[in-house]
């Protein structure tokens, strides 16, 4: 058993030995006799040339079965999240901005900017934003997961500006091999079920193979409420834990006549907001989540020069996100004097706010409109807002695969695949109907009887509206389907030209071929999800969208080795690569455009077991059709604070003068009764652009691989630099750029700027923030796309892995870390350089730490094995903290500086004193024992967290709504808490 385990690292190392960068890849006694048969058919993630002597020049990531095993990853989204200079992007932590698929973000460069492969073939995109869902990928089959650092447009097309991530599936699996597993935390909630079934078998005499994956999954949600920390909204500037959205109940009224006042609990009158409601009780820190998976592939040699080769994969999922209830969000309402819900208190305080005069004659009482303002009222009686999508996926691919000579190979393959995506919502208000409703003169009847009116009260507190009530405002469902499709072709003659260069061991080897792609992509609203504020509480109008563009492409690529076996020299070679691309847009006039990549690079080995490497590569990365045809519409974007709100406009003549030019009532900006956006979160207008171009990345890294003999043999290490620069970036500007362009400088700010005039506010109130509707727009901030940005990262990956046999048992030691020197996106050149490496705020999206770092140590016995996984992740504070802090628009000591001191309000964290501006660093342990229990039965259990460690508190509105949830940030820091699992394997 011991000498399997040897072998099995050896294997384990293997990657490392042809230049990529490893993480830890544990050995068991299972499997290896596969495994070292596969040793010598590894594809090198990022070189289309097949030759099992080529190695990569780029830093890859290599994530093996066992390690997948081990942690008990669920999804691929679980799996890559983890990894060090990986950025948590959408996933199954995301509930207020999920749209029911997961996704990779390398290196913070953004998920549209990275390709995902099936064994080094495109899937087809989740949606119109062109990424591929990761909860599709077959788990049960992936042998390994490479992720490759920096462009690789030249060997793949575009979008790998920052790398790929390609899963390999198992080849020539037969058998079966059944596997289950459970996960529940600590709490006794969070449950997360898994079973897969793999059958495969190989046929005449082993010339084919067919393989059949079947799995199923579920997980069930774990609200905020469920949590210390998420029980209440805690506000980040205030510390005050309860509630944080004036959409509440008893209804809140705003209007620049009124100022902003709440119905007190009495209903007597209007005074000032005291009952801000909490949401967070509602809203869930793991998403419930569904799916059915299928996945097949078939080979067989027909002779010795030719093979067929295809697969098959669909997958069904069903995810849901949950949200507080639905209710009236800042819109512009009128009721008439005689409403029979309406108090004559209230009445005449609407009155005289409107400059009518109170009493019950014609002025006022009698009048058929009396104006409310913008009106806040959490329909609490509705339940809450869920939003459910189910997506559907199938991709098909068939291929050939031709020996023409003993020194070059043919392959081609062609596949098409769909994606269906429909989100069901439900729970929401209709406003249509609540005007309607409150066009009424008794209890039972409407002025307009359409629809079997029932009239609305929005007076009392809440509880208020009845179940009539509730069922006519709020009783309608609304639906969104996305689809993409994806037709492909391609084909590769690869091989060597059938000469060496003299000093040279190997022969010159090459790639050459082209490829044909073909995008569709449709969103299907229905026609309520197409009305400008319709839905309460859904952002904005969602618009149909129907685009395409199919792509031509021509590449080659090749790799010349220069000198073996010489002093100094033990090896040396080079490779370039080049791919010219030609677009063809579905669109009015048929625009085209062209784009062209190309690649250097070079491996240098001294002597053996030191290896230097390197890679420049110009990659492209061609507009999604979504970039390309989003209608305009006005949505929903973070902003803490507004420069127009409060007392400063009043002390600052200039100041208010801007606040005016952009729309708001004289009388608020006057009266200092602006408020900040409702929930931090402001009003933005933006869309595609069928006018912007591919943008440009230049990418290059350089790094040493050392793999010692002697009394360090078992050890393996590399260390690499990556840099990566994208010019012509297609962005629209954070709403910090867009607030820092014209309020950047008060003094020197016009009120005829166009950065200043291109804000529009609530002409009610004044606020960024409201329900924007075609009789009422508020576009808030602009947010055009464009091909004005730049983005820029570099850093620095280390890997050591170290394997022994201490006697008693087998000792595996693995690192993988990254150094994030920085992160930098600027909108356009006039905007602010932003860095957000080491800050978090709702400029820099997700957390991007500058040290993380995964550790594992491994020890394998003769029928056990004992691993402990050390995950790190080193301290960031908030932005507005930054020594530049003034350049990148935190001007004033609020905009700086989040609370600090004890918490107040409600709640088992009342009196806990914290600092909101930094999260110190963290550490995660994570334990696994295995156990070969017969040679076909295996059992493992698992404890994640096993400190218990809780997650940081930041309040609710430090950062983005996607990932600053439940007043931390839940994809990057865990918050389920301590939790269990439990797997059983059986392999015949």
């Amino acid at each position: 058993m011991k000498n399997t385990r040897i072998s099995k690292l050896k294997y384990a190392a293997a990657p490392l030995a042809l230049g990529l960068a490893l993480i830890s890849t544990p050995s068991f006694a299972q499997d290896a006799d596969v495994e070292e048969e596969a040793a010598g058919e590894i594809i090198v993630t990022g070189s289309l040339i097949q030759n099992p002597n080529v190695v990569s020049t780029s830093p890859v990531t290599v994530v093996g079965a066992e390690e997948i095993s081990l942690r008990q990853s669920n999804t691929a989204e679980q799996i890559l999240r983890e990894l060090p200079g990986v950025t948590p992007n959408l996933g199954g932590n995301v509930n207020n901005g999920q749209v029911g698929s997961a996704r990779v973000d390398l290196r913070n460069l953004g998920a549209d900017r990275n390709i995902v492969l099936l064994d080094g073939q495109r899937l087809v995109p989740s949606s119109w934003f062109g990424a591929v869902d990761l909860n599709n990928i077959p788990l049960a089959l992936v042998d390994r997961v490479d992720v490759l650092t920096g462009g690789a447009s030249t060997t793949y097309g575009a979008d790998a500006v920052s790398g790929v991530v390609n899963f390999i599936t198992r080849k020539d699996f037969a058998g079966v091999d059944f596997a289950v597993s459970q996960q529940l935390s600590e709490k006794g909630d969070g449950n997360v079920f898994r079973a897969d079934l793999t059958v495969g078998a190989n046929f005449d005499d082993g010339r084919g193979n067919a393989v059949l994956s079947i799995g199923y999954q579920e997980a069930d949600p774990i609200y905020f409420g469920a949590r210390d920390t998420g029980t209440f909204v805690i506000g980040s500037t205030t510390g005050f834990a309860g509630g944080d959205s004036p959409t509440s109940a008893p209804t809140t009224f705003s209007s620049a006549g009124l100022g902003t006042l709440q119905i007190n609990p009495t209903g007597t009158g209007l005074v000032a907001p005291y009952a801000p409601f909490n949401f967070n009780p509602f809203n869930i820190y793991q998403t419930p989540f569904e799916r059915f998976n299928f996945f097949g592939q078939t080979r067989y040699e027909v002779s010795d020069t030719v093979e067929v080769y295809s697969r098959a994969l669909f997958s069904k999922n069903t995810v849901s996100s949950i949200i507080a209830a639905s209710g009236i969000f800042g819109n512009t309402l009128t009721i008439p004097g005689n409403n029979p819900y309406l108090p004559a208190a209230l009445r005449d305080q609407f009155c005289v706010a409107a400059g009518l005069a109170p009493g019950t004659g014609p002025t006022c009482g009698g009048n058929a409109a009396i104006p409310l303002g913008a009106v806040y009222r959490r329909s609490v009686e509705l339940g809450p807002r869920i939003s459910t999508y189910v997506t559907q996926v199938f991709d098909v691919m068939a291929g050939v695969r031709l020996n023409v000579t003993d020194n070059l190979k043919f392959d081609a393959y062609g596949s098409y695949g769909e994606s269906e995506n429909e989100e069901t919502r439900s729970g929401y208000v209709a406003n249509s109907r609540v005007q309607q409703a409150l066009n009424a003169n008794n209890t039972t009847t409407c002025t307009n009887t359409a629809n079997s009116c029932v009239p609305l009260n929005i007076f009392g507190p809440s509880g208020s509206i009845t179940s009539a009530q509730g069922a006519f405002v709020g009783g309608v469902t609304s639906s969104v389907t996305n689809a993409a499709s994806l037709a492909q072709v391609h084909a590769v003659l690869s091989g060597d030209f059938g000469f060496t260069i003299p000093s040279a061991a190997e022969a010159v080897s090459f790639a050459v071929g082209g490829e044909h792609r073909d995008y569709g992509a449709q969103r299907r609203p229905d026609n309520l999800a197409q009305v400008p504020g319709e839905l309460g509480g859904a952002g904005g109008a969602v618009l149909p969208l129907n685009g395409g563009f199919s792509v031509y492409e021509a590449f080659g690529e090749i790799n010349v080795p220069i000198v073996s076996d010489k002093p100094f020299f033990n090896d040396l070679s080079v490779e370039a690569g080049v791919r010219y691309s030609d677009y063809s847009v579905r669109a009015s006039g048929n625009p085209s455009f062209t784009a062209t990549t190309y690649k250097f690079g070079g491996n240098w080995e001294p002597v053996e077991g030191v290896k230097f490497r390197s890679n420049y590569q110009r990659a492209v990365r061609a507009p999604n059709i979504g970039e390309l045809f989003r209608p305009v519409v006005t949505g929903l974007d973070n902003l803490l604070i507004d420069p127009c709100a409060g007392a400063a406009p009043t002390t600052n003549a200039n100041l208010a003068a801007v606040c005016r030019a952009q729309g708001a009532p004289a009388s608020s900006v006057t009266g200092g009764t602006i408020l900040n956006p409702a929930a931090a979160q402001a009003n933005v207008t933006g869309g595609g652009n069928p006018n912007i171009r591919p943008e440009k990345a230049a990418t290059y890294s350089f790094g040493l691989v050392l793999q010692p003999t002697g009394f360090l043999n078992g050890l393996t290490a590399s260390i690499d630099y990556y840099n990566i620069k994208v010019t012509n970036a297609i962005k629209e500007a954070t709403p910090g750029d867009i607030i820092q362009a014209c309020f950047g400088n008060i003094t020197a700010a016009s009120a005829t700027d166009p950065a200043c005039t291109g804000i529009r506010r609530n002409a009610v109130n004044g606020r960024l923030s409201g329900t924007s509707t075609a009789a009422n727009p508020i576009p808030g901030l602009p947010q055009p796309l464009t091909n004005l940005g730049e983005l820029a990262t570099d850093g620095i990956d280390l890997v050591l892995n170290y394997k022994a046999d201490l006697g008693f048992a087998d000792l595996s030691l693995g690192f993988s870390g990254n150094y994030a020197l920085s992160s930098k996106f600027q909108a356009a050149p006039t905007s602010v350089d932003r860095d957000c490496v080491g800050y978090y705020s709702v400029n820099c999206l997700s957390i991007q730490p500058e040290y993380s770092w995964n550790q594992r140590t491994t020890l394998s016995f003769e029928n056990v094995d004992v691993s402990l996984l050390w995950r790190h992740l080193s301290s960031v504070e908030y932005e507005g903290q930054a020594s530049d802090a003034v350049t990148r628009g935190f001007a004033t000591a609020a905009q700086q500086n989040l609370f600090v001191g004890a918490i107040t309000g409600g709640g088992a964290l009342v009196g806990r004193q914290v600092n909101f501006n930094r999260i110190k660093a963290y550490n995660y342990f994570d334990l696994a024992v295995r156990f070969d229990v017969t040679e076909n039965f295996e059992l493992a259990f698992n404890a994640f967290n096993i400190f218990d460690k809780q997650p940081p508190l930041v309040g609710s509105s430090a950062g983005s709504t996607a990932y600053n949830g439940g007043n931390t940030y839940p994809s990057t820091y865990d918050t389920i808490g301590r939790r269990y699992g439990a797997s059983l394997r059986m392999k015949f």
